[in-house]
């Protein structure tokens, strides 16, 4: 009972921490004025199909068309047909029944599939199959088919669909499954009845980030949920005697004068989470760089110096290393294809060591992860699930200064480009003279060290040129006045 749950909401948004043993291993937030999509269902209408890519764009109601490739439609694989390409299957203006498996992401519109699921506390619902699957988790063959013949039980023998048993439904009891079961299915009745409307409409939102603790966060590791408004806790509460009984117990009201972030250093947490750098206690360190396409850490031995020889170091930094990105994905909320450039290491029972404790610690990331031997280039790839933005996606945009490049041009490389910028002008108009306007430091360097260039510059051209300074400007912008 290692683990605690914070829960902080505002009028605004609502944030979630996961603590274990006392530090922050997840952070989750949804605003209401920008909720999450993933698990929603939707009646939506094809506005295009790419046979070239055999997919299609539907309109779902949003901003951008939702993306839908053939592999995610559920007509295309069944009862061991041949396969049919999307051009068969779709075409425009067709309506559609869809669910969204990821959120918009960056300029990507949602991503959708046609085989709809939906989640209970102990079981995952699909309303288009027939068979029971038991999660991956549970490892041990007996206590599958107990649970399989369990819920087999359960479900009624004219009952359509199937069930996935959720990992959390290993220690619960048959009450609480057969009222998942029967949750579920009045669900997707209730969701049927919906689905005539005017196209593109939702028929089915998820729950907010609140209740989806009691459903998908919580464990039986969880000693307390504390939730600091009273609001939120009371309908927590009914929900968890509705559907999760044995949570009730467990959420606490925090009422206190101090924040609740503050108390337990979440805000800290979620400051540092924004940084590039990630230092480890041994004095080594991460770098952390995350792009379109991937992210990459890197990691380096910094001041640490404490082992007895310098493979040692290095060993002993990579394994700290391996603990720190498991936590920092989570943390972050970092997907899609990770790179890991540990130190290099020569000893080959180092390097499987290291990657054994890699895959140890991300065991217990909810995320589905993939991870890849150390590479020839001593580099271990690895892929994370990624349904939601990144922790920096939420709560940052790209610098309007540096355009999300990570740096600036120096003050005397924008002067040098306001000397070319003058001398173009020069030969093609004929003015009385020229007034540069750009930031502070721009026109000091001018005062200064580039003095000299200015004035061979107004000699070669022959003509006077002043300087003006523009505080909003940044750095990188000017204006050159013709006067």
């Amino acid at each position: 009972m290692s683990e605690e749950i914070l829960v902080n909401v505002t009028p605004q948004e609502t944030r979630v921490a996961v603590l274990h043993l006392g530090s922050v291993q997840e952070l989750h937030i949804e605003r209401a004025k920008c909720r999450g999509l993933v698990n929603n269902i939707y009646m939506g209408r094809v506005a295009r199909v790419l046979p070239g890519i055999q997919s299609a764009f539907i309109d779902i109601g949003l901003e951008r068309a939702a993306f839908l490739h053939i592999g995610d439609i559920w007509d295309a694989h069944r009862n061991g047909e041949p396969e049919r390409s999307i051009e068969q299957l779709l075409h425009e203006g067709q309506s559609i029944m869809v669910q969204v498996v990821k959120d918009p992401i960056g300029t990507k519109g949602a991503r959708l599939s046609t085989q709809i699921s939906f989640a209970g506390r102990y079981l995952v619902y699909l309303p288009q199959e027939s068979h029971i699957g038991i999660s991956q988790k549970i490892e041990g063959e007996e206590e599958r088919e107990q649970l399989r013949q369990k819920l087999a039980q359960m479900i009624p023998p004219d009952a359509g669909g199937g069930f996935i048993v959720r990992t959390m439904a290993e220690t619960a009891e048959d009450a609480g499954i057969q009222a998942d079961v029967d949750y579920l299915r009045r669900l997707w009745q209730d969701i049927l009845a919906r689905r005539d409307c005017a196209v593109p409409c939702l028929l089915y939102q998820d729950l907010d980030l609140a209740t989806r603790v009691l459903r998908d966060i919580v464990t039986r590791d969880t000693s307390r949920i504390l939730v600091d408004s009273r609001e939120t806790y009371q309908r927590m509460v009914e929900f968890a005697q509705n559907y999760t009984s044995e949570v009730v117990g467990k959420l606490q009201h925090y009422s206190a004068e101090r924040p609740l972030f503050d108390l337990y250093a979440v805000e800290e947490e979620i400051e540092k989470a924004l940084g590039r750098r990630v230092d480890l206690k041994s004095g080594g360190y991460l770098i952390i760089d995350q792009t379109e396409a991937l992210t990459t850490v890197d990691v380096n031995t910094g001041g640490f110096v404490g082992a007895r020889n310098f493979d040692d170091t290095i060993f002993k930094t990579n394994l700290e290393a391996a603990q720190s990105v498991a936590r920092q994905l989570r943390l972050r909320n970092l997907g899609g294809i990770i790179i890991l450039d540990f130190i290099d290491m020569d000893n080959a029972e180092h390097q499987q060591a290291v990657l054994a404790e890699l895959r140890k610690v991300m065991a217990r990331d909810p995320a589905r992860v993939t991870i890849s031997g150390f590479s020839q280039l001593g580099l271990v790839e690895m892929t994370r699930k990624r349904t939601r933005e990144s922790l920096a996606h939420i709560l940052c945009e790209s610098c309007p200064t540096c355009t999300g490049r990570g740096q600036i041009k120096t003050a005397q490389t924008v002067c040098y480009d306001i000397l070319r910028e003058i001398v173009r002008e020069a030969r093609q108009f004929d003015a009385r003279g020229y007034r540069i306007i750009a930031a502070q430091s721009v026109i000091d360097m001018f005062l200064d060290e580039e003095s000299a260039g200015l004035a061979q510059l107004s000699d070669f051209i022959g003509k006077p040129i002043s300087l003006q300074v523009e505080t909003s400007y940044t750095q990188e912008q000017y204006d050159i006045i013709l006067l």
